[in-house]
């Protein structure tokens, strides 16, 4: 079943490198008193989530911040090395919060995978935008299949 506005986002566990190493992290923690924007790209250094979806994030970080937004994160089903480098690369450090869904528990536990297995990606995380607020939905947006439009950070802006 997929996660509605309204539902509290499921218990599981992200990766995020640091300076010592991965490191786990509960999304109940993660998420708990505060507001992100979360949005989710089918894999790092992939052609749209690269050229588009995470530059979006990092223009308009400024002004989803000024709108209320405590933290921006980006998730995919990547091991939190891969992850470290797509942000070292697009130079998102402070801006954008890199959280690794390596065995894709976090996208399975919030009902939006994608079987790419065709393309030999296995499975991965749809492409979507959240608000999440102290660890509940409040936006959701879930791209059509090859699109990309209302996951974009501008128009996760327009609904703030």
């Amino acid at each position: 079943m997929t996660i509605s506005v309204g539902d509290r986002l499921p218990s599981t566990t992200l990766v995020k490198a640091t300076a010592n190493g991965p490191e786990q992290i509960s999304s109940d923690e993660y998420f708990k008193g505060r507001k992100v924007a979360l949005f989710s790209v089918p894999g790092a250094f992939t052609p749209t989530c690269s050229a588009k979806h995470l530059p979006g994030y990092l223009d308009k970080a400024d002004e989803l911040k000024a709108k209320g937004v405590d933290e921006i994160a980006c998730t995919a089903v990547n091991d939190a090395f891969v992850m470290d480098a797509w942000s070292k690369s697009a130079d998102a450090g402070g801006k954008v919060t890199m959280l690794a869904d390596g065995n894709g528990s976090f996208a399975e536990a919030v009902g939006l995978t994608m079987d790419v297995t065709k393309f030999g990606l296995g499975k991965r995380g749809q492409r979507y935008s959240m608000l999440v607020n102290d660890g509940v939905v409040e936006q959701l947006n879930v791209e059509a299949p090859g699109e990309f439009n209302v996951s974009s950070a501008e128009h996760l802006l327009s609904e703030l």
